[in-house]
């Protein structure tokens, strides 16, 4: 790779895990190199479950430090993260108390209350977004007579809050605002009235940005801390991982559905509308903003959460799992003997996960999971389960031909995960990228710099050069079982 490719960086922070990818970019392809990874740890203080903002920071400037040192010519930086938590800022910019986690407990019965008052069908066609407890619409009315909101000026998402602190410039990505359950699914912008009746202050709400658009230049301080000798610009991006994972998803027609898959599985199809039929909001589907103007019509599926919870749990116990070891002796458990619904709310916090999945598989009356290979295959069945699930029903419920799946993330390692995704879903998954957070982030980057020119087909044309994709094809059999399986936990057969 030549250094006549953009150099542009990536700070991609995902709920376990952040890391700064130095992308070299050119319209024959893109080279990502991981200069620094971390860990994102929850902290829990005094009953409250908080992420750690400060060290995330702290970790981002390191990390762009050294992508600095691999490119002293560093022309652009874009923050992603996942989505609804956000900062409060007080009226002189400073933050005032460490973001709470979603996983938090307080929002414990809030949506029921809020969606009583302002009514589901309201909420749904105003704003498109599922019904999830964590909404960002729904931690603040949590919040609503603390002292932190009382004194609260401004209130900016994961990523914004660290776009801000590295060039002093405040804006709201419109991708990321789009999950708060408060932006206006058919303008793009703020939904005053559902902000006003929630009881929430209109004050709160700022200027929105749209990927591509200037965020501010780093900060001199910042440019010091870096070791940056010119200005650096950041550049707003699908600041929701999710909408920069499938900038990247290496499609070459619209029929596809796509599965992003981390700590969570986000399922769904790219469309060029929303769907706000009744129907979509029963299934709990959201219609989240994309890159140029798309649609995210999509559902949240717990994701690797279960299998990540287990592995901790498992490690903190003194009997620690090692992963590929384990999957290998998944795959030669007896299929679908034990599922469960992975977004059954009991499996939303931190605990004790393989107690939570045997007391689940008990009390449908299936077999108790024994062993750490028996709870693996139980995890990684449900989870090709309710992708399947998602899948059809997204089809079904937009009318649209789906042929092929592209799973892309974390998950695309999980071999036996993308194989059962196939048998289950009965189409051809194709595997990979895995760092498609990091490639949607910098190629979005990229054409804002005229790197690279063109819409989204084009995008994808670019990180498909180079790229190594695994195409798994469902097995023959077994498609009566699935659906056997599904009836069993409540997913749609």
């Amino acid at each position: 790779m030549t250094t006549d490719r953009a150099a542009l960086a990536a700070v991609d922070l995902g709920a376990a895990s952040g890391r700064v990818m130095l992308g070299e970019v050119d319209p024959d392809g893109v080279k990502l190199t991981e200069v620094h990874r971390f860990d994102n740890d929850a902290v829990q203080v005094a009953g409250t479950l908080y992420w750690d903002v400060l060290r995330l920071y702290s970790q981002t400037v390191t990390g762009l430090r050294a992508a600095v040192a691999h490119r002293a010519d560093l022309m652009s930086i874009g923050v992603d993260s996942w989505a609804v938590d956000y900062g409060l800022l007080d009226s002189g910019g400073d933050l005032l108390a460490n973001p709470v986690h979603y996983r938090d407990r307080r929002t414990d019965g809030v949506a029921d209350r809020v969606v009583a008052r302002l009514g589901a069908d309201r909420l749904y066609r105003t704003t498109g977004v599922q019904q999830l407890p964590f909404n960002t619409l729904f931690q603040l009315v949590a919040a609503a007579d603390t002292p932190t909101l009382a004194a609260a000026d401004r209130l900016l998402m994961i990523p914004d809050l660290l776009a801000y602190w590295l060039t002093g410039l405040a804006g709201t990505e419109v991708t990321n605002a789009s999950t708060t359950q408060l932006l206006d699914v058919h303008t793009h912008r703020w939904a005053t009235d559902v902000i006003a009746d929630a009881g929430i202050p209109q004050r709160l709400f700022g200027p929105l940005r749209r990927p591509g658009e200037p965020a501010g230049e780093l900060r001199r301080q910042v440019r010091s801390a870096i070791g940056a000798d010119r200005p650096v610009p950041v550049t707003t991006v699908g600041s929701h991982d999710t909408a920069s994972a499938v900038v990247a998803v290496p499609a070459v027609d619209g029929s596809f559905a796509f599965i992003s898959c981390g700590t969570w599985s986000l399922v769904g199809l790219e469309l060029a509308a929303p769907v706000l039929s009744t129907a979509s909001r029963a299934a709990n589907f959201s219609n989240e903003a994309g890159v140029d103007g798309t649609v995210r019509y999509l559902r949240n599926v717990m994701g690797l959460w279960l299998l990540q919870e287990c592995l901790r749990h498992w490690r903190e116990r003194g009997r620690p799992v090692e992963l590929a070891a384990v999957l290998t002796q998944a795959a030669r458990q007896p299929p679908l003997a034990a599922v469960v619904n992975p977004d059954d709310p009991v499996f939303l916090p931190p605990g004790d996960m393989p107690a939570r999945l045997a007391r689940a598989c008990a009390d449908t009356g299936q077999p108790v999971p024994d062993s750490p290979a028996a709870v693996v295959r139980c995890v990684v069945d449900s989870l090709a389960l309710a992708h399947r699930s998602a899948v059809r029903q997204a089809a079904e419920l937009a009318d649209h031909e789906v042929t092929v799946v592209h799973l892309v993330g974390g998950g695309t390692r999980n071999e036996l995960l993308c194989q059962l995704t196939a048998d289950a879903c009965r189409l051809p998954v194709v595997a990979g990228p895995v760092e498609a957070t990091a490639l949607g982030n910098v190629v979005v980057q990229a054409r804002a710099a005229g790197t690279v020119r063109g819409g989204l087909a084009e995008l994808r044309a670019v990180i498909r050069r180079g790229r190594r994709l695994r195409t798994y094809l469902p097995t023959a059999a077994g498609a009566e079982a699935w659906s056997a399986a599904a009836a069993r936990v409540g997913l749609r057969p």
